[in-house]
């Protein structure tokens, strides 16, 4: 059933993930004499027009995006959706890792995280609610197994 909870869930991190990827993270104002760097999932852009590759973060987005979508639909294989749920749980807190070891790899001062830096944050649990939906949908057809 495609209309169930979860899709709902599933969507709505879809949507935040997609927001994120087209949204600055951030800013890192300088510690230094020089202009404040704006940091994005594909590219940062620094002081004299020196560019920095922060392509990870935006690898990770976009591998999340299809698996989010192939999970939305394989709504009938109850397993392989909390399989993936957890999988694309596991790749938000990798963004997350990746963008904090970036920071301080690149050493370029004070980070002002922007709205997009929390989008995967609420995706993560928004894949929570749809690995607990499906679960709970699994278990509700386990006991109706049971009583036939």
């Amino acid at each position: 059933m495609i209309q169930r909870k979860q899709t709902v869930f599933l969507l709505l991190a879809l949507v935040a993930t997609v927001c994120c990827l087209c949204m600055p993270l951030g800013t890192f104002e300088a510690s230094r004499m020089g202009a404040d760097t704006n940091l994005y999932n594909l590219w940062a852009v620094g002081e004299q027009g020196r560019s920095y590759a922060p392509w990870p973060l935006f690898a990770v987005l976009l591998l999340s995006c299809p698996l989010n979508v192939l999970t939305i639909i394989s709504y009938n294989n109850r397993r392989l959706q909390m399989r993936l749920c957890a999988v694309c749980m596991a790749l938000m807190v990798m963004w997350g890792a990746t963008l904090f070891f970036m920071a301080h790899q690149l050493g370029l001062g004070d980070i002002h995280v922007g709205f997009a830096s929390a989008l995967p944050i609420v995706a993560f649990i928004l894949y929570f609610m749809a690995r607990r939906g499906v679960i709970s949908d699994e278990k509700l057809v386990r006991a109706a197994d049971r009583i036939r």
